[in-house]
């Protein structure tokens, strides 16, 4: 980036500070998610290998292995993905807040 493009030095908005603090906040989020999503990726196996009776019992016509994985995996999924692009725009949205008032300075 070449010193014309450069942001002035009180646009808090740009800065590395206000940048690295929301990628930050996100990059916990993600790791989150992930972490959320590798529970019911990993632990729908692991139920099946350590409770196989229990993932047999039947649930509505299925059993519960086949109910988990057909039925509740994706909107688990879903609301993963929706709590995820919700709380990454009310970060950002927080963030900008914050510099935005840092930036008017106090008020009287």
């Amino acid at each position: 980036m070449n010193p014309s493009q450069r942001p002035p030095s009180h646009d808090l908005v740009h800065s590395e500070a206000f940048l690295a603090s929301l990628m930050r906040r996100q990059l916990t989020l993600s790791i989150g998610c992930a972490l959320a999503f590798l529970v019911a990726l990993l632990g729908l196996p692991l139920l099946n290998y350590f409770a196989p009776a229990l993932m047999a019992r039947r649930v509505g016509g299925f059993t519960l292995s086949w109910l988990v994985l057909g039925v509740l995996f994706f909107p688990y999924v879903w609301l993963i993905s929706g709590y995820f692009i919700r709380r990454s725009l009310k970060l950002e949205a927080d963030e900008a807040r914050v510099a935005l008032e840092a930036q008017e300075g106090p008020r009287s």
